[in-house]
């Protein structure tokens, strides 16, 4: 199986090598990005010892939280040793799925306890994840938490602060920041390939009840069956809401909406790419469409955020796009605009269009030389062919890039493995809590702005909020 698992690795990534890149003469035919997933994958080729088995909980088992752990199982190495949710049927779910001898409880505490457990995830409702996080942490384990890492701006300096404690490793889950096709994506724009950066457009429409929130819910949902006075523990006293339960996403009193769902998503990957540490402002505006189901954070909501003039990047604005009624039928794609041309991140496929100025300026056409005598409309056209040739006046033209990961790439497993190897080799990971973090107090400030009608002033490199 091994062997079988090293040749399937090696076709992989020969696969990579030859299909990703669409651009003969491209600079770009070193394949950075296929490193790094060499880098990632191929270390799992080789066996694994009884002593570099890493023992994994699971803390919240919806849906999510049944993405992560099956993911995590693909890395090589990686044993489930328990599941804790609040919800019984989950618990049955889990004996069903994984066997009636694993260990349950609807007690994350319990799990937290248990010395046969290294590491956990933590998918739970937002307003979880900060407190299981730091309980996690003071108890050993290592930590993968789901995005958006705190529900609350002033909970993300005590996570960074108790990670650097415990010296365990802190993985915040926004798996997109690990895939080769950001990795690409940052190359390109290091590079230059499309001047320098002054925009980035991102969008993450859906049209789709699902897409919205309005998850199924199950026939025996009570107060009982959710564990509810164990829930409300994190929101204080709220009466029993089956909807703030399994929908909780577009409730603000235990979710963060399309900020911490979406936005964060977004937001993750232009830092990666741009190497930035934030925006120095704020705004959003949204609006109740479609979904009207008693959800009190909006189906369509935008954002803007300016961001400075860094050493890691030219200053630019970040545009943010979530429509859960989107005729456009749904999609996700982050653009970057530079001086010479664009970039499209779509899943792992990127695109470079190239879009560069003449030598000469313009003259002519929609122009004012027209609205000038006929003696200087002469004279000046004169002087400007003198001045200048037919190659200068052209735009200059560049090949298009087109990068694509093969089929069946996954970067959610790249997460993990990255999350996985970190641990066994004590390396920093590609989204640590200070990333986390600074993905995750701009998409919070989206919901502060949203509610309180203002601009939102944020200090990048400090991460504190700055009062006007």
């Amino acid at each position: 199986m091994k062997n079988q698992s090293a040749s399937s690795r090696r076709r992989f990534l020969q696969h990579i090598g030859a299909t990703s890149l669409v651009a003969a003469s491209s600079p770009f035919a070193s394949l950075a990005a296929q490193q790094k997933a060499e880098e990632r994958i191929l270390t799992y080729s080789k066996p694994i010892s009884a002593g570099e088995k890493i023992r994994l909980g699971v803390i919240g088992f919806g849906v999510q939280g049944h993405f992560d752990l099956a993911s995590a199982l693909k890395v090589p190495g990686v044993e489930l040793a328990g599941i804790c949710d609040l919800y019984t049927g989950r618990i049955e779910n889990a004996k069903e799925m994984y066997g009636k001898d694993l260990y349950t409880t609807r007690n994350y505490q319990e799990l937290l306890d248990r010395a046969d457990i290294d590491a956990v995830i933590i998918a739970t409702h937002d307003v979880w994840h900060a407190r299981i996080t730091l309980d996690a942490l003071a108890k050993g384990k290592h930590v993968y938490c789901e995005k958006p890492m705190v529900y609350k701006i002033d909970e993300g300096h005590r996570v960074i602060q108790a990670q650097k404690k415990s010296g365990k490793i802190l993985m915040v889950g926004s798996q997109r920041v690990s895939s080769i096709g950001l990795a690409k994506a940052k190359e390109l724009l290091a590079a230059g390939e499309i001047g320098k950066l002054n925009m980035v457009n991102a969008v993450y429409d859906r049209q789709s009840s699902i897409g919205a929130w309005e998850y199924t819910i199950p026939k025996d949902a009570d107060a009982i069956s959710t564990d509810w006075g164990r829930f409300i523990e994190a929101t204080g006293k709220m009466e029993y809401d089956s909807k703030k339960f399994f929908w909780w996403r577009a409730f603000k009193e235990v979710g963060t909406g399309v900020a911490g769902d979406l936005f964060i998503h977004l937001l993750s990957g232009t830092h990666f790419v741009t190497n930035s540490n934030g925006p120095k402002t704020i705004f959003s505006t949204g609006q109740f469409s479609h979904w009207n189901d008693g959800r009190n954070l909006p189906d369509v909501m935008s954002g803007v955020m300016q961001y400075g003039d860094t050493p890691e990047h030219p200053a630019f604005q970040l545009t943010l796009q979530v429509n859960f009624i989107s005729g456009s039928g749904g999609q996700e794609v982050t653009r970057f605009v530079g001086s010479e041309g664009v970039m499209d991140v779509k899943g792992n496929t990127i695109t470079v269009k190239h879009s560069l100025l003449p030598e000469a300026p313009g003259f002519g056409g929609y122009d004012s030389v027209f609205t000038f005598s006929k003696k200087m409309q002469d004279e000046m056209t004169a002087e400007y062919n003198a001045k200048w040739s037919d190659s200068q006046k052209k735009r200059r033209l560049k090949e298009d890039i087109v990068f694509r990961a093969p089929e069946g790439y996954s970067e959610h497993v790249d997460h993990f493995t990255n999350f996985f190897d970190a641990i066994r080799n004590q390396k920093p990971v590609v989204e640590d809590a200070t990333f986390g973090f600074r993905a995750a107090a701009p998409a919070l400030s989206c919901n502060e702005s949203y509610l309180q009608k203002k601009i939102i002033h944020w200090d990048p490199l400090n991460m504190k909020l700055i009062k006007g």
